[in-house]
C-alpha cells in the first residue's frame, strides 16, 4: 500500500472523475468520490495511505474479496486465448460456466441465459415468465430492490423506484414479511408469515390470477433491510403460484454464491422457483456478469419458438472465464463454509451482543456474512434514527455515524436507518473482529440521537 501514497495522484483522478464521470444515484454536484489507488482482500486504499476495511464488499457482491490472484489469472488467460465471440457460438468457457451454475441450483433449473448483471437478468426472467404464460402482470414486494432498467425499477419496492415509475408496467406491489415492523399487527414470526401469504392471495383475487404472469422476491431482502423470511414463508409462496399458474421468481443476485453461508440463499428454505437470477457474487464483480435459472417447463417453451431477447455481451469469455474461476475457487477453498463459520461464531454474536449495549440498535437480523443493524430513535417505539427516504439534515444521525466507521478505517454500507455488515465472504475472524471493534465504537455516534 505505501507505494500507492501519492496524494497528487489522487488529486488528478479526483479531478478527472469530477469532469467527466457521471455517477449512480447521485446529484453530480454534490458528491466527493474518494479516489481508490488500490485493493486486496479484505481492505482497500485511497491516494493519501487510508486503508480501509470493506464492509460493504463494494455493492455486496465483492464475495471472494478483492483481487482474488487465481480469478486474476484466470481473465489474463481467457484474455491471451480469446477474448469476445458472439453468443450465438458454443464456446467452452461459456459452457463450462453454466455447467458450474446449474451444478449449484436445485431442481432442474439446468439452463442458463447469461445476461452482464442483475438488472438484466430481471428483465430476462421477467419477459420469459410473460412469454411463457400470455399473462402481463407481475408482482412484487415493497421493501426491494430488483435493479434499475425499465422492468427491474418498476418491480422495485423502494423510493429509487419513484423517478423513474410509469406505472405501465403491469407491476403490482405487495408487503412482505417484517416481524420487527410488522403491517400486519402480528405478535410473532409465525403469525407474520401466515398473515403475510394471506395478504398475497388475497391481492391476487383482487387482481385476478388469471392476469398474473409471476411472482418475484428476493430469497432473503438484500437493500431494504436483510429480511430474512420466517419458516414456511416462501414454501407458502410457491404453493400459491403452483396453484394459480404464477411463475415464481427468486431474485439471488445480492444473497447468492455464499453470501448467507450456502451457495444460494434458497438453500436455508427448502424451495425451487421456476426462475432464479444471480448476478454479484457469481464471479464476485470482477468482470460485469449476470444470469437467469431457466426450469426445464420454461425452457421447453422456446424450444420451437424464439426466445424474443438477447444481448451483444451475453456470457462474454472473460466474464465466464471469472467466473469459473470463483465458482471452483469457493469449492476449493471452501468459502461458502467460511462465509456460515465467520456469521455463525464471530459475526452474528458479536452483534448480537453489541444491541445490548447500545440503544440504538433495535434489531439484529442477517446470517452468514449478510447482516443488518436497524438503528431506532426509541428502542421502545422502534421509530427508525432517522425518517423514511431521508435526506439533508433529516439524515444527518446516519450520516455522522457512517463517517465516524470511516474515520475509524472501516467503509460501512449503510442505507435509510439500516447499516449492513457484509464484509467478503473470506474475511478472516481477526478482520471481523477488527471492523466489528470500529463499528462498535461508531454505534456511540447513533446512541447520541436516542431519545
Amino acid at each position: 500500500m505505501a507505494s500507492h501514497i501519492d496524494p497528487q495522484a489522487g488529486q488528478a483522478v479526483k479531478a478527472a472523475d469530477r469532469a467527466h464521470v457521471f455517477h449512480s444515484w447521485s446529484a453530480q454536484g454534490l458528491i466527493d468520490p474518494l479516489a481508490v489507488a488500490g485493493a486486496e482482500g479484505s481492505y482497500f486504499w485511497d491516494y493519501d495511505g487510508n486503508r480501509y476495511l470493506d464492509f460493504s464488499s463494494q455493492l455486496v457482491n465483492t464475495n471472494i474479496g478483492h483481487q482474488h490472484p487465481k480469478v486474476v489469472a484466470a481473465v489474463q488467460e481467457q484474455a491471451g486465448k480469446l477474448c469476445t465471440i458472439a453468443p450465438g457460438f458454443a464456446v467452452d468457457v461459456r459452457s463450462e460456466a453454466a455447467r458450474l451454475v446449474a451444478r449449484r441450483t436445485p431442481g432442474d433449473l439446468d439452463k442458463i441465459f447469461f445476461t452482464n448483471g442483475g438488472a438484466e437478468a430481471v428483465e430476462n426472467a421477467v419477459r420469459m415468465a410473460r412469454v411463457h404464460t400470455g399473462r402481463p402482470k407481475v408482482l412484487s414486494a415493497y421493501r426491494s430492490y430488483h435493479g434499475a432498467t425499465a422492468a427491474a425499477i418498476n418491480l422495485t419496492g423502494d423510493p429509487r423506484r419513484w423517478a423513474s415509475d410509469t406505472a405501465s408496467a403491469g407491476v403490482v406491489h405487495f408487503f412482505g414479511p417484517f416481524p420487527y415492523r410488522s403491517n400486519f399487527h402480528a405478535t410473532s414470526e409465525a403469525e407474520e408469515g401466515q398473515r403475510a401469504l394471506e395478504h398475497l392471495e388475497q391481492l391476487i383475487a383482487f387482481e385476478g390470477p388469471q392476469s398474473i404472469a409471476a411472482i418475484i422476491l428476493e430469497t432473503i431482502v438484500g437493500t431494504a433491510g436483510v429480511l430474512v423470511p420466517p419458516p414456511g414463508y416462501l414454501a407458502g409462496v410457491r404453493e400459491i403460484c403452483d396453484r394459480y399458474g404464477i411463475v415464481f421468481i427468486l431474485d439471488e443476485v445480492m444473497a447468492g454464491f455464499g453470501r448467507t453461508g450456502r451457495w444460494f440463499a434458497l438453500d436455508h428454505f427448502d424451495v425451487t422457483p421456476d426462475l432464479l437470477t444471480f448476478a454479484k457474487g457469481v464471479n464476485s464483480g470482477y468482470v460485469p456478469l449476470g444470469g437467469v435459472a431457466i426450469s426445464a417447463e420454461i425452457a421447453a417453451t422456446f424450444e420451437e419458438r424464439p426466445y424474443p431477447g438477447g444481448l451483444t455481451y451475453s456470457g462474454h469469455p472473460l466474464a465466464c472465464a471469472s467466473a469459473v474461476a470463483t465458482m471452483n475457487l469457493m469449492e476449493e477453498e471452501g468459502i461458502v463454509e467460511h462465509a456460515a463459520e465467520i456469521g455463525s461464531t464471530v459475526i452474528g454474536p458479536a452483534l448480537r451482543e453489541m444491541a445490548q449495549r447500545h440503544p440504538s440498535v433495535g434489531e439484529v437480523r442477517g446470517m452468514g456474512v449478510f447482516w443488518a443493524l436497524d438503528l431506532v430513535k426509541d428502542p421502545e417505539t422502534r421509530e427508525p434514527l432517522v425518517p423514511y427516504n431521508a435526506s439533508g439534515a433529516a439524515n444527518a444521525p446516519m450520516a455522522e455515524f457512517a463517517a465516524a466507521c470511516k474515520q475509524g478505517g472501516l467503509w460501512p454500507f449503510v442505507n435509510m436507518n439500516r447499516t449492513h455488515v457484509v464484509p467478503p465472504c473470506t474475511i478472516t475472524a481477526e478482520e471481523a473482529k477488527e471492523g466489528l471493534a470500529i463499528l462498535d465504537e461508531a454505534l456511540s455516534v447513533a446512541d447520541a440521537h436516542v431519545g
